[in-house]
Order: structure tokens, then C-alpha cells, then sequence
């Protein structure tokens, strides 16, 4: 994007922001050379001289531009209190969802704003009118709480369950789609399934596991907690029933914003986890209801929409791509290591896990930290014995080659 073009983002054609966004990157048509570039980008991070983060899948730290963005904007909605909630927050709010549609590749009409992907898949998972017998397909390798509280739920209405383990090295989509197709039943109501896995950063292939469950009247709740941001991608083009994602992960806006897709069709027979009206024929609107929250944090989605589209889809999914590549291939014919990530350049992005054959990796994320001040995260289970890698804009080359050397001088000595 060049300066013109931002410049048109943030004016009366673009978000709406207007004057609020007084910031314009350094970054911008720049044309000296890719390390420079985003050198450049890191700096707009304040980042800590305590450790190397490499665990950005939690939460991803919000650059400054979005971060004075949210403070002005709770000090203004603390000065107007609750004249702005009762006058301004919902024509607000339909136009942060909006343009964040046009990001997501959907229907307005068809999104509502949550706090997180806990939020979003509870919705779906509570809200379905269940019957008995039903049966629900989740992979072991699910995230936790929703593995929880699909349990709950199939407890609470008499329901079965059917777990899987996904191919961590799959020769071809179809063997992965294979793993499903083969558990359903003609009870089958639904299958619960990761677009990035969260725990190795493998991407499925969501099309052909809808297409696959449609063909059998099963539908789909995709859980898209790390996708948003990350990789471009349309939600509509999935033909998924439900998406949720969390957007203070990879698009880099302020704790606790999140989305629900529901395709248009489930509209009238799921039930809301927070009811704006009792009545199942208003669509999505009848989903939207938050009770008292944060808005301003709603309201930064806008400037973290601006920060990435300036910074561009594709460059930012390239390099997080070209970051995760350089350190697994520096370790991928180690004897001692373990690569839990795919190796087909399709099937991951930004994020992957490595272990030692050698010691657990809650041992090696210590290690990682005490000895050479990387921060990682530990994962055990599920098939997985490694440390999650996950770097971020503001991760320079240098710090990648200091992992995997120190990868090396572990594996190496263990």
C-alpha cells in the first residue's frame, strides 16, 4: 500500500476514522530491502528486553498506532459516559462489523462481535437445539475448554461423542477428510474441527471437510481462533456453518475481541447464549446482545483493520510463513528433534512446535527461557510432546536464527 491509498483508508472513503488517526507508518513505500522493511515495522512495537518472544498465540501485542488508538478512545467514552453507550455504540458498533466483514470475507449480515473464540463456539455449542442421541466428532487435539464443553453438553442432553487423532504428516487432503468421513453415523449431528490446529499450527482443509460433512447432512463448526489475521482466507468461501475466531490473537486488536460467523440458515433454530430478543425471527441481530463491556476496545478493531490491511494481507501471511520455514528447516534433519508441524508449505503459516527426542517439553520450554531467554509455550498431549513456536511481525531473522541455534546446542548435548 502506498501513502495515497492509506491516506484514503483513513479518510471519509475509508473506516470512518477521520481524525483520530493521526499516524502514518514510516513503513509505507518503502523500497530498500526486505529486512529493513520490517526492522521498520518492529519498531513500532515496544517490546521487552527480558526474553525473545516467540509465544504470540495467546495474545498478540498490539502496535503502538492501535494501542494510543484505545486509549484515546477510553478517554473520550469515559469523558461522554453514558451518553456515548445510549446514543453512539450501536451505529458504532454496525460499522466496526462492517468493515471487519469485508476482512473476513462475509456477509455483514451475518456476523456478530464477541469477546473471544470461547465466547463464539459456546454460542454454537449451547445454542443448537439438541436431541437426544445426537453425535457430535471433535479431534483430541481440540482446544481444551471446548472439548469441555461439548462434554458438558453431551451430558446435560444425552448425546454421544466420537474423538479422533489428526494426522499430524498427512500424505494429501483426503487422507485427513478420510479420518472424519469414516466416524459419522446417521446421528451425526456435528463436527467441531480446527482451521489451525492450535497446538502445531496445522491448517486443515475446511472446504473439503464441509463439502464431505454436508454430503452427509452433518454440520460444521469451524474453530478459527488463530486463522484471522494470519492467513487470508473468506469465511464464506469455506461453506463452513459457524466460524468463531478470537481477533486479539492474530489481527492484533486489544483483549477481548472476538467474532461469530453463523451462516444464514442456522439463524432461526440456534439458540443465543446472550439474547437480544426472545423472538427466532430477527437473524443475526438476535445474537448481537453483549450486556455492558469494554467498548472501546470494539472500537480499536477498526485501527488494528487499518494497521493490517496497510501492512498488507499477503506480506504479512508471507513473512510469518518465511520466519516459521527458516527455523523449521534449519532443524527438520536433526536426529534428536522433533518436528510436529506439517512439512508441505500449504499446511502451516506462522506458527509450528518442535520437541527434543530426548526430554519432556515442559524441560525444554525451561531451558528455552532460563539458558537462552527464548519464551515459548510447553504443549503435552494430544500426540504432542513439543514447545509452540509462534513469532510475530516484530520478530527479526536474528532472533529466529538464535532459536534454532539454541535448538541445535540443546539437541546436540541432551
Amino acid at each position: 500500500m502506498d501513502k495515497r491509498s492509506f491516506l484514503q483508508l483513513i479518510g471519509l472513503g475509508g473506516l470512518g476514522l477521520g481524525t483520530e488517526w493521526p499516524w502514518i507508518p514510516s513503513w509505507l513505500e518503502d523500497t530498500r530491502t526486505d529486512a529493513e522493511f520490517w526492522d521498520k515495522v518492529r519498531a513500532d512495537y515496544l517490546l521487552t528486553e527480558d526474553y525473545i518472544n516467540l509465544e504470540s498465540g495467546y495474545y498478540n501485542i498490539i502496535p503502538q498506532p492501535t494501542l494510543k488508538a484505545l486509549q484515546k478512545h477510553i478517554e473520550t467514552i469515559n469523558v461522554r459516559g453514558s451518553h456515548y453507550m445510549r446514543n453512539d455504540q450501536f451505529p458504532d458498533k454496525k460499522r466496526i462489523i462492517q468493515s471487519l466483514a469485508e476482512v473476513v470475507g462475509c456477509s455483514s449480515e451475518s456476523l456478530i462481535l464477541t469477546r473471544n473464540t470461547t465466547e463464539s463456539l459456546n454460542t454454537v455449542i449451547k445454542g443448537i437445539p439438541w436431541k437426544a442421541n445426537d453425535h457430535i466428532i471433535f479431534a483430541h487435539q481440540e482446544y481444551g475448554a471446548m472439548q469441555q464443553m461439548i462434554r458438558q453438553v453431551a451430558q446435560r442432553f444425552d448425546l454421544t461423542i466420537t474423538n479422533l487423532d489428526i494426522p499430524m504428516h498427512p500424505e494429501s487432503d483426503e487422507e485427513i477428510v478420510a479420518h472424519y468421513e469414516a466416524l459419522i453415523q446417521p446421528q451425526t449431528r456435528l463436527i467441531l474441527v480446527s482451521h489451525m490446529v492450535n497446538i502445531t499450527g496445522h491448517i486443515l482443509p475446511i472446504k473439503k471437510i464441509c463439502d464431505m460433512a454436508h454430503g452427509h447432512g452433518v454440520e460444521v463448526l469451524v474453530d478459527g481462533a488463530h486463522c484471522i489475521g494470519h492467513f487470508d482466507f473468506n469465511i464464506e468461501d469455506l461453506d463452513c456453518d459457524y466460524y468463531g475466531s478470537s481477533l486479539h490473537k492474530w489481527l492484533a486488536t486489544p483483549l477481548g475481541c472476538g467474532l461469530l460467523y453463523i451462516n444464514p440458515k442456522h439463524q432461526e433454530t440456534l439458540w443465543p447464549l446472550f439474547t437480544e430478543d426472545y423472538r427466532m425471527t430477527d437473524g443475526i441481530q438476535r445474537f448481537g446482545h453483549q450486556g455492558t463491556h469494554p467498548v472501546y476496545h470494539d472500537l480499536a478493531i477498526e485501527h488494528a483493520i487499518t494497521y493490517y490491511k496497510a501492512l498488507g494481507p499477503q506480506r504479512k501471511e508471507e513473512r510469518l510463513h518465511a520466519l516459521a520455514t527458516r527455523w523449521m528447516e534449519a532443524l527438520r534433519d536433526h536426529k534428536n528433534i522433533r518436528l510436529n508441524t506439517p512439512a508441505q508449505q500449504q499446511r502451516y503459516a506462522g506458527i509450528g512446535n518442535v520437541g527434543l527426542k530426548t526430554i519432556r517439553a515442559s524441560e525444554l520450554a525451561k531451558q528455552l527461557m532460563d539458558t537462552y531467554g527464548i519464551f515459548t509455550v510447553a504443549i503435552e498431549g494430544a500426540g504432542v510432546d513439543g514447545c509452540r513456536i509462534t513469532p510475530n511481525v516484530f520478530t527479526s531473522e536474528t532472533e529466529i536464527d538464535q532459536f534454532a541455534q539454541a535448538m541445535l546446542q540443546l539437541a546436540s548435548t541432551a
